[in-house]
């Protein structure tokens, strides 16, 4: 079964611009180096949901499970939460549609 990853998260304020450097510079190329491809990457303008969503897939031959167990995962997931807050992730069946998820962190006024 194919599986994708789904990350959800508020980046902190006044972290913007490293955040962007970071994601861009580190994060998406050490990611893709063990084998997960960012399939989309989406921007909350308005509304009650994380600013961002990232969606990952894995590369042919790759397991989730592998690169979620794996130190290069674990390191660069623990760089990524310097910049961002309410992160959440998730592993879902992989459909070709748009795949989102509520996330467990909001209030239910």
């Amino acid at each position: 079964m194919s599986l994708k990853l789904l990350l959800s998260y508020n980046i902190k304020p006044n972290r913007e611009a490293e955040y962007y450097r970071f994601v861009l510079g580190e994060f998406l190329p050490e990611l893709q180096s063990v084998g997960l491809l960012m399939d989309e990457g989406w921007h909350t303008a308005y509304g009650d949901y994380p600013v961002r969503l990232l969606v990952f897939r894995t590369q042919d031959g790759v397991e989730m499970t592998d690169i979620l167990t794996s130190s290069q995962w674990g390191e660069n997931k623990k760089k990524l939460l310097k910049f961002v807050r309410d992160y959440e992730e998730r592993v879902v069946p992989a459909k070709n549609v748009f795949q989102f998820f509520i996330p467990s962190n909001r209030d239910n006024d």
